[in-house]
């Protein structure tokens, strides 16, 4: 099988630790994909991006807020619409948190917010829901990482090595 040329999205899915409070955004009705459901935010790595810096970007032009980033809930393979090459993605999925959570400024591509608490979403959502095992897992990994280690990755980002360009 040939070397496929995959794109690379992100998503942030935004907690306020002072509420314990999740943000949930609905997408507009005038996407191309996933018009009306319920999601974090989302996007795609421009070509000479950095990952954490379009996660930055991409919470900027969503919720009019910068992202702090505290650790990576897991990574993702999937289409945006239908299953064509051009279409396949390669995502990674990022706890983040926002210093100003009364701040946040929905962009036109999304109808409305909230924020909820990990059981509200429980009883919101669909039970095959994508946000739902995303959600879990950051419950579990947020009981579980030393506070150290997330300084580690507010004061030093997760990228390894800088942007190293082999040849």
């Amino acid at each position: 099988m040939p070397v496929g040329h995959f794109l690379v999205g992100i998503a942030a899915l935004i907690y306020d630790p002072t509420t314990q409070k999740y943000l949930l955004l609905k997408r507009a009705d005038t996407k191309d994909v996933g018009a009306g459901h319920w999601e974090c935010p989302t996007g795609r790595v421009d070509q000479g991006e950095g990952i954490e810096e379009a996660l930055v970007r991409e919470v900027r032009e969503e919720l009019q807020v910068a992202a702090r980033p505290l650790f990576i809930i897991g990574t993702t393979h999937f289409y945006r619409g239908k299953s064509v090459s051009e279409n396949e993605l390669v995502g990674l999925i990022y706890a983040c948190t926002i210093e100003t959570p009364d701040q946040v400024q929905i962009s036109a591509e999304h109808a409305e917010s909230r924020w909820m608490t990990w059981p509200e979403i429980r009883d919101f959502l669909p039970s095959d829901h994508w946000l739902l095992w995303v959600i879990a897992r950051a419950e579990k990994m947020r009981a579980l990482i030393p506070p150290e280690l997330i300084n580690t990755f507010l004061n030093e980002g997760f990228e390894v090595g800088g942007r190293n360009t082999y040849q």
